[in-house]
């Protein structure tokens, strides 16, 4: 399908797992692409593979989101799509108890302050064209508890949700779709080494997940690319989730 031809598409966090696999997916559907990442040997190597553009970001901060939009826009002359997907979940956060404050604050930079400038600063191109789909990275932490607690990261998830209703509303009549992605727990690089060194801990979160598996980041750029184009053109505020049934489960199957 080439449901995204000639659109131009800003992935952050682009240099692997969920956004990587969203850019090749992206390619395929024909989009022109701009590739933020801090890691600037992998972000170049994704972009090389797909044939886009890489820019070399923090997208906590400010200037550097205002510079990639703006560089996307220079280059390729709109912004239709923003997936807004950079986010980190380190160890040090962990339960209220043990958290402190220098994590608490990492991680609401990293993957909620860093949505909120992405969408401030991708909003104004997408108003003068009259369109555009952004797709902010929540999660289904975002739904539901667990009592194996990342309490910044849950924290920081909500906010990206109840932003990204607010905005799906506040912009939905000047043609901009805004919508939240909700992936359940993905088979990523980081999911791994977090769970190689704890396999009573990955255990402990797969006995919950009703399809028996975790999700392939193939599988969570499939509903990006969804959510990025005209099939979804009656989808906006939503919490899209994307994660086996497991926000839906009681009890399992066996």
């Amino acid at each position: 399908m080439q449901r995204l031809q000639d659109r131009v598409a800003v992935i952050t966090g682009a240099a692997g797992g969920i956004g990587l696999a969203t850019a090749r997916r992206f390619a395929e559907e024909g989009a022109k692409l701009v590739l933020a990442d801090l890691d600037e040997e992998a972000g170049r190597s994704a972009a090389e593979e797909v044939g886009g553009l890489f820019v070399r970001a923090d997208v906590s901060q400010e200037d550097d989101v205002v510079r990639m939009f703006a560089t996307a826009f220079d280059e390729f002359g709109s912004v239709d799509i923003a997936f807004n997907n950079a986010g980190i979940s380190p160890a040090d956060d962990d339960s209220i108890l043990t958290t402190g404050m220098d994590a608490w604050r990492r991680v609401q930079e990293v993957n909620l302050t860093s949505v909120y400038l992405c969408c401030k600063h991708a909003i104004p191109y997408m108003q003068r064209q009259g369109k555009g789909s952004i797709i902010n990275t929540a999660s289904f932490v975002a739904v539901m508890g667990s009592a194996t607690s990342q309490i910044s990261y849950t924290a920081s998830k909500g906010g990206v949700l109840a932003m990204t209703r607010e905005l799906g509303v506040q912009f939905a009549r000047e043609g901009i779709r805004v919508n939240a992605l909700c992936p359940g727990p993905v088979d990523t690089p980081l999911l791994r080494e977090l769970f190689a060194k704890d396999p009573e801990r990955a255990q402990r979160r797969l006995v919950h997940v009703p399809l028996g598996r975790f999700a392939r980041a193939e599988e969570i750029a499939a509903a990006v690319a969804f959510l990025a184009s005209d099939d979804a053109s009656f989808v906006t505020a939503a919490e899209f989730l994307v994660d086996g049934g497991i926000s839906g489960a009681y009890v399992t199957p066996l």
